[in-house]
C-alpha cells in the first residue's frame, strides 16, 4: 500500500482530460470503410488505452483483414485532426484540475499511448499546450504499451519522482492495470467506462472534475 506523499500526477490524455475517444472511434471506422471493410464502434473497446497501433491492429486481427498499420494509423489521424477544431473538448473540470495541482505544488505530466501529433493537437485545443506541462510521454517514447506499466514508470522518471509518489488519473480499464502494475496509485474516473469496470483502482469518481487535493492522499494503513 502506498504511504509516500503525492508529489506528482500523471494524466492519461484520452478520456481523461479529452472527449477524444469518440472522434478517434469515428475516424478509425471511416479508415475501415474506405479500405471496404465494415467494422463497429464496439469493436475497439478492447483496446481502448493500448494506443493507436494496437487499437487499429487489434481490430482489423479481429476481421481477419490485413493493413499497413502505418498508413492506416496517418489515415486514421488524418480524419481525426480534422475533426478536432469544432468537435474536440476537455471533459468539464479537467483544465482546473490541471491547474489546481500545478498551484499546490504538484508536478503534473501527460502519459498517453497516442502518438505525439495527437497529443499536441489535443492538448493545443483544450488550453493546456505542451509548454504547461512538466513532461510528456507518447506512444514513440515507449515499447511496451498499456497494459504494461512502461509508460508511466518513464513519466516517473522524466518527472524526477518515484512511482510511489505519483498518482495516476486514468479513464480506462488497461490504463488502471498498467497504474497499479507501476507501483502507483490511480484515480479512475468513469467518463468513458462503467464505474464498476474500473475497481482496480484506489479510487473511482464519476469525472475528472470531482476530483479534490486531499483524494491524492495516500490511504490510511489499515
Amino acid at each position: 500500500m502506498q504511504t509516500a506523499p503525492c508529489r506528482a500526477l500523471i494524466f492519461d490524455m484520452d478520456g481523461v482530460l479529452t472527449d477524444s475517444e469518440p472522434l478517434i472511434n469515428e475516424a478509425a471506422v471511416a479508415m475501415f470503410r474506405e479500405r471496404g471493410v465494415a467494422v463497429a464502434p464496439e469493436d475497439f473497446l478492447p483496446f481502448v488505452g493500448t494506443g493507436e497501433n494496437r487499437y487499429i491492429g487489434g481490430v482489423a486481427e479481429q476481421h481477419g483483414v490485413t493493413l499497413d498499420i502505418e498508413e492506416a494509423k496517418r489515415r486514421t489521424y488524418e480524419i481525426y485532426l480534422a475533426l478536432v477544431p469544432t468537435r474536440l473538448h476537455a471533459f468539464p473540470g479537467a483544465v482546473d484540475c490541471v491547474k489546481r495541482c500545478r498551484a499546490a505544488g504538484l508536478k503534473v505530466a501527460v502519459a498517453s499511448s497516442a502518438d505525439r501529433v495527437k497529443i499536441d493537437a489535443n492538448l493545443e485545443k483544450i488550453g493546456l499546450p505542451a509548454a504547461e506541462w512538466d513532461a510528456l510521454v507518447s506512444a514513440e517514447d515507449v515499447v511496451h504499451k498499456k497494459p504494461a506499466p512502461d509508460i508511466f514508470l518513464a513519466a516517473a522518471r522524466k518527472l524526477g519522482v518515484q512511482p510511489v509518489e505519483c498518482v495516476v488519473i486514468e479513464d480506462a480499464v488497461n490504463g488502471v492495470q498498467a497504474a497499479k502494475a507501476a507501483g502507483m496509485r490511480c484515480i479512475a474516473v468513469a467518463q468513458s467506462f462503467p464505474a464498476e469496470q474500473l475497481n482496480q483502482a484506489d479510487r473511482v469518481l464519476p469525472g475528472i472534475g470531482d476530483i479534490q487535493i486531499d483524494d491524492l492522499a495516500p490511504s490510511p494503513a489499515p
